[in-house]
């Protein structure tokens, strides 16, 4: 098996030497997203995702509606993403998926169609923590092009709509929580508040999008003392909620009025609880590597942040793709192919899990 080398001064391009192909198929389903991804030898061949718009109306996934709707989507994404890759299935080495967490019902139909399928081509399994899935995105790769890779250790801010925290990566099997959200996530809170404010669901993008339009500063909004490096939101959002029904209260249309400056300083707000919070990480651990991953991290103002943090405390960054931010197989297909050179396979009666950490 040939290797790479990778360090703070290394751009590589993405080639393998091998003297036998190994292909993995990766497959998510954690939560509204059906994916399924293929690699061969560590490199993307194949990325496709269903969404699931039938939450729109609901303002939230609604985890019946998208159980159902993976059992829908599983078998023409699986078969696109195989065919995209040019591959029979016969040729799969391995098929990584999503274990957990999520929602048990989702998680459900990618469990058991990994399982049917692997079984019926005599391959092995690997279960993939959806987490360290997100954190691994870094590493996936694409035929021809550069792809610059963080050395181990290095620190991560782990941030989605539920999750929010800050994790010491030693090894893509070493991961360590150094500190995380006490309550709600930071995507929680902006999905959240983007509904007290009337402007639909996902809350993320919309929030992101108002807010280039908006003045950071031109309201304040409560920011938590939380010791040690743990996060907390709940207050933030409580915050939030009292100032608009006081501001409400006066002037009936005052969110129309004021919406673009209400999200740019929602979102300066929660970006800068996240970013002391990384800063204060990278000072006690002297890590100056520093990653982003996970639904947030293709927050424009978060992006921001990192680059400015970057070119103040000398750090080097590593922000991913957009379409590695969000819920994929690739992130699951590249932590199953490192899984698979170690031979760390699971039993064909391991179970799907909800909720778990790194």
């Amino acid at each position: 098996m040939g290797t790479y080398v990778c360090d703070d001064r290394t751009w590589i391009r993405n080639t393998v030497e091998v003297k036998e192909d190994i292909f993995i198929l990766g497959i998510e389903s954690s939560c509204d997203d059906t994916s399924a991804a293929v690699l061969k030898n560590g490199i993307l061949l194949s990325n496709v995702t269903a969404s699931q718009q039938v939450h729109f109306e609901y303002g939230g996934v609604v985890p019946e509606l998208a159980s159902r709707a993976h059992q829908q989507n599983v078998v023409p994404v699986v078969d696109q993403a195989i065919k995209k890759a040019g591959i029979r299935k016969e040729d799969l080495s391995a098929i990584a998926f999503t274990r957990g967490p999520g929602l048990m019902g989702s998680l459900l139909v990618g469990v058991s169609f990994a399982k049917g399928l692997a079984l019926s081509l005599g391959i092995p399994l690997i279960d993939v923590n959806h987490l360290q899935g997100h954190v691994l995105a870094h590493f996936i790769r694409e035929d021809g092009v550069e792809t610059k890779i963080p050395p181990f250790p290095f620190l991560c801010l782990l941030v989605s709509g539920g999750n929010s925290q800050i994790v010491k990566v030693n090894a893509y099997n070493d991961m360590e929580i150094l500190g995380q959200t006490i309550d709600d996530a930071a995507g929680e809170a902006i999905d959240k508040c983007s509904k007290v404010m009337g402007l639909g669901y996902p809350g993320g993008p919309i929030i992101d999008r108002l807010a280039r339009q908006g003045n950071p500063h031109a309201f304040t909004f409560a920011e938590p003392h939380i010791p040690n490096l743990d996060y907390s939101f709940s207050g933030l959002k409580t915050s939030f909620l009292y100032s608009l029904q006081k501001w409400v209260a006066e002037d009936p249309d005052f969110i129309e009025k004021n919406k673009e400056d209400i999200a740019a300083s929602l979102e300066w707000t929660i970006v800068d609880i996240l970013m002391k919070k990384l800063n204060k990480a990278v000072v006690q651990t002297k890590i100056k590597h520093v990653a982003v991953a996970g639904g947030v991290s293709a927050n424009n103002g978060l992006r921001n942040a990192f680059r400015e943090y970057a070119d103040k405390y000398g750090w080097t960054i590593y922000i991913p793709k957009f379409s590695y931010t969000t819920d994929n197989a690739a992130m699951i297909g590249i932590t199953g192919y490192f899984k698979y050179q170690d031979k760390d396979f699971c039993d064909i009666d391991s179970p799907a899990f909800s909720k778990t950490v790194i």
